[in-house]
């Protein structure tokens, strides 16, 4: 069993590790217009060669103690998680538990931090998805269909999951930034996807805010979906960053901390 957690960084370039029989790049980096510490944090816990975790913990920057609760929230779930994925392959129960454990500590702090929070379980080719506000995963096939998005649990992604509105609409909706569903309250609650295969090409991706703040979805997407890995990760972080320093017309800008995970399994980070 191997793990690393980033917390409070101020990545320059992108990370790559060995995931269960895959390959994980890992980015963070504060806003450009911030002083103080990135409030994201990003765990990859690669439990053997069939089983992995990766979860990014966005720290909700309108309420203190942002840092100290995503790096909180990840540190409890890797106790919780490590604690068992030597003994079996199945993390769900171990998962549950340890973000249960880390919405308490985080509301032990009684501060009125709190955290987003998003989690892939990687199963041999299967991925399974857990969220608490709206950090997103999402998954992309060679040619571009999206397999698998997360919902942002906000009025405005309920509003986008229900057609009421489009992506476009919501990446300019006034109450974007509204979240519902968080860490750090006694309200939380864990949604759980169902279990998605990888197909050889395939590209999974988890992100904070940062990202999908200042890339559409079709943005994104047309990055990810095919080519070397390294090459994706340098392109949003190239991309965001322009986009947060510079505000262009009719394109999505919103400085603020960008972290994301982007894995392939079996050799196909090259492709």
């Amino acid at each position: 069993m191997e793990y690393k957690i980033y917390q409070q960084e101020n990545m320059r370039t992108a990370e790559t590790l060995d995931a269960a029989n895959g390959t994980a790049i890992i980015f963070s980096r504060r806003s450009p217009e911030k002083t103080t510490s990135n409030e994201d944090s990003v765990l990859v816990l690669s439990c053997n060669k069939k089983t992995a975790m990766l979860a990014i913990a966005d720290g909700m920057g309108g309420l203190p103690g942002g840092a100290q609760a995503s790096a909180e929230a990840l540190k409890k779930l890797n106790k919780r998680v490590s604690q068992t994925c030597d003994e079996n392959t199945d993390l769900r129960e171990a998962i549950l538990n340890g973000v249960e454990l880390a919405n308490q500590a985080i509301l032990d702090f009684s501060t009125g931090s709190a955290t987003t929070l998003v989690v892939a379980e990687i199963n041999g080719d299967h991925v399974r998805p857990y969220h608490v506000g709206d950090s997103v995963l999402l998954i992309v096939g060679q040619r571009g269909k999206i397999k698998l998005q997360t919902v942002a649990h906000s009025p405005v992604g309920y509003a986008v999951e229900a057609g009421v509105i489009n992506e476009d609409e919501a990446m300019f909706h006034h109450e974007r930034h509204l979240v519902s569903n968080y860490l750090g309250t006694q309200s939380m609650r864990i949604e759980i996807g169902s279990p998605t295969e990888l197909a050889p090409r395939d590209t999974l991706l988890l992100a904070s805010d940062g990202l999908f703040d200042n890339l559409t979805l079709p943005e994104i997407t047309e990055i990810i979906r095919k080519g070397p890995l390294s090459d994706a990760a340098n392109n949003l972080i190239s991309t965001c960053e322009y986009r947060m320093i510079n505000q262009l017309e009719n394109l999505p800008s919103k400085p603020d901390d960008l972290s994301f995970v982007l894995y392939r399994h079996g050799n196909k980070a090259q492709y």
